[in-house]
């Protein structure tokens, strides 16, 4: 029963993240700014990113449920805490700000940490870390499309 609340408590604070970094966009994709930019040719079509993210909270959320319910100590609190803060900002910094460079350090971040989570923290989680494996694959996807953007703009 833990494992279930904490999976839907981590549900409503995933999805909350991405509703905050939604809104922390400023109508990003959307934006002049975006869409003149020279975008990669593997750059996935729009719809795709909601699929994609709506995918990744639901598996990240019973990872979490799982991973919380082994070990719900103030490491685990403070790495959830920087994941959140990372995923989040890079919305404000990448779209909203257009600060390129300083969005590829932040999901550079990110990513390292998912590695994390995937090859440190989730020994005591058995095959629950394969739900991170669709997270890893869209942050590398997403990193190489922010470092396109920086490098051909």
């Amino acid at each position: 029963m833990k494992k279930l609340q904490l999976t839907i408590l981590f549900l409503v604070i995933n999805f909350g993240g991405l509703a905050i970094g939604s809104w922390l966009m400023n109508n990003g994709p959307l934006s002049d700014w975006y869409t003149n930019l020279s975008q990669a040719p593997w750059t996935p079509p729009g719809y795709v990113f909601g699929i994609a993210w709506t995918s990744i909270m639901i598996c990240f959320s019973i990872y979490l449920g799982k991973l919380f319910t082994e070990d719900s100590s103030l490491k685990m609190k403070l790495i959830f805490i920087l994941q959140f803060v990372l995923n989040v900002s890079w919305n404000y910094i990448f779209f909203n700000q257009h600060f390129v460079f300083l969005a590829l350090i932040s999901i550079l971040l990110l990513t390292s940490l998912l590695f994390i989570y995937y090859f440190k923290l989730s020994d005591k989680v058995g095959n629950y870390k394969s739900l991170l494996l669709p997270y890893m694959v869209w942050l590398c996807i997403a990193t190489s499309l922010n470092l396109y953007i920086l490098i051909h703009n």
